[in-house]
């Protein structure tokens, strides 16, 4: 989910294409030479919103085409910075939208009538539980699911261990007092406990629907709690799970490496750091892998534990994980040729059932699945975890439908809090603000 988190992480700005070289026809189609008689090169195009995975997704097109000669595939880079909606909204007011756009969750809905209904698709039958749910409207599913993402606080093993003076078991963490004592026990230990990421994509898409998800554990009530705040009905000020969750974030703030600056980190220092094992905690999600990876140089040993919302053990959200189907891709039907929707079908099928296109999906851009027929293991320390919460019942529905520019505008506010530039009835005067301005 980066953004989510998931949520979630923007790719760097240029946008590199894999084709290769023909005569354009001007109907998205190419004539490939003679050695292929009539035969027509289809130009397809993917606009890439989960920048961690652009190079595999680069290396998954070549792979693909290899497969079929007569397809290429442009993977696009969302600029840093920009959401999801906003680039596609950009691109479609340009009339020149991919024929492919990978969104989140929530962003589906709004693109409906441009995009190409996909209950057709024999995928549909083998996705995991729920995976379509929040992408059907009228009984039509427009999304195809890619990603099941969840997060928490990712820990270094080898660090908490040393801290603890044992193998740390994650589940020993049930309350805000024991995070807290977890943090004093890292820092006699010699380490930094943790850094806290100030991205307002973290801090709005991830961190603070915590405190929305974990209102209740039916997400019917949970809705309703949302259309509450949009009405002017609910508060925070008084709100046990919202005051629980932030005096957690006090918490944190309390033990960032960064607290002198809490604003100048980045995405890439928090995997740096944790890597290295300077910090022995990180809030973030198992996207993070990557990044986390290219630092270690130890064991290799990572996993995840809940953020808790009260010092009451047994309170729903104090021992469970956030996770969710987060990107979807959606197919353009507005601007893109029948060959091309064709050609776009095939890539999402071949994800699904190629060998080669699951290898992709699990082990090159460790992602965990949303179909129930790609039966690899997850391939990083991160995702087995997260598999292991959602196995044992321990997962909480990630705030997957929340409004386009909820983590720009309320994460701008946790930003003020992480500053210390605004106290927290200040915040909490801004996030009803904001949701009595939704419409």
């Amino acid at each position: 989910m980066k953004r989510m988190k998931w949520l979630h992480i923007m790719a760097p700005t240029a946008a590199l294409a894999l084709v290769v070289s023909a005569c354009s026809n001007g109907d998205g189609t190419t004539n490939t030479g003679s050695n292929q008689g009539s035969a027509k090169e289809i130009k397809i195009s993917l606009l890439n919103s989960k920048g961690e995975i652009q190079t595999q997704l680069e290396e998954a097109a070549k792979t693909f085409q290899k497969d079929n000669p007569n397809i290429s595939l442009e993977i696009m880079a969302a600029p840093a910075g920009t959401s999801p909606f906003e680039r596609a909204s950009t691109l479609y007011a340009s009339g020149n939208p991919p024929t492919m756009l990978m969104l989140d969750t929530g962003d589906v809905e709004k693109f409906k009538d441009r995009i190409l209904d996909l209950s057709g698709e024999k995928w549909n039958a083998d996705t995991v539980a729920n995976a379509t749910d929040l992408t059907t409207f009228g009984g039509k599913n427009y999304g195809f699911p890619l990603a099941v993402e969840g997060y928490g606080f990712i820990y270094n093993k080898a660090i908490v261990d040393k801290a603890v003076g044992g193998s740390f078991d994650p589940s020993t963490i049930k309350t805000t007092n024991d995070l807290e004592n977890l943090f004093k026990q890292i820092e006699a230990s010699g380490k930094k406990a943790l850094i806290i990421s100030p991205m307002d994509w973290s801090l709005g898409a991830h961190f603070l629907p915590l405190a929305y998800a974990g209102q209740n554990k039916d997400m019917a009530e949970v809705n309703k709690f949302i259309d509450s705040l949009k009405a002017g009905k609910a508060g925070l000020a008084g709100n046990k799970v919202f005051n629980g969750l932030m005096d957690t974030f006090d918490v944190m703030m309390k033990y960032n490496i960064d607290q002198k600056s809490p604003l100048t980190g980045t995405y890439e220092r928090g995997g740096e750091l944790l890597g290295k094992g300077e910090v022995g905690v990180w809030f973030q999600g198992n996207w993070a892998w990557p990044q986390i990876k290219s630092f270690d140089s130890a064991s290799g040993a990572y996993g995840f534990m809940p953020v808790p919302i009260s010092n009451n053990a047994g309170d729903y959200g104090n021992q469970e994980i956030s996770s969710a189907v987060s990107k979807r891709i959606i197919i353009d039907k507005e601007r893109s040729t029948p060959e091309q929707q064709e050609a776009a079908k095939k890539f999402l099928n071949w994800i699904v059932y190629d060998q080669k296109g699951q290898d992709f999906l699990v082990n090159k851009a460790s992602i965990i699945p949303a179909f129930k027929n790609i039966t690899l293991p997850a391939a990083d320390p991160l995702g087995k975890s997260i598999q292991a919460y959602i196995a044992k019942g321990k997962s909480e529905q990630s705030m997957s439908t929340l409004p386009a520019d909820h983590w720009a505008k309320v994460g701008a506010s946790m930003q003020k809090y992480l500053h210390k530039s605004a106290d927290r009835a200040t915040l909490v005067k801004e996030i009803e603000e904001y949701w009595k301005s939704v419409k």
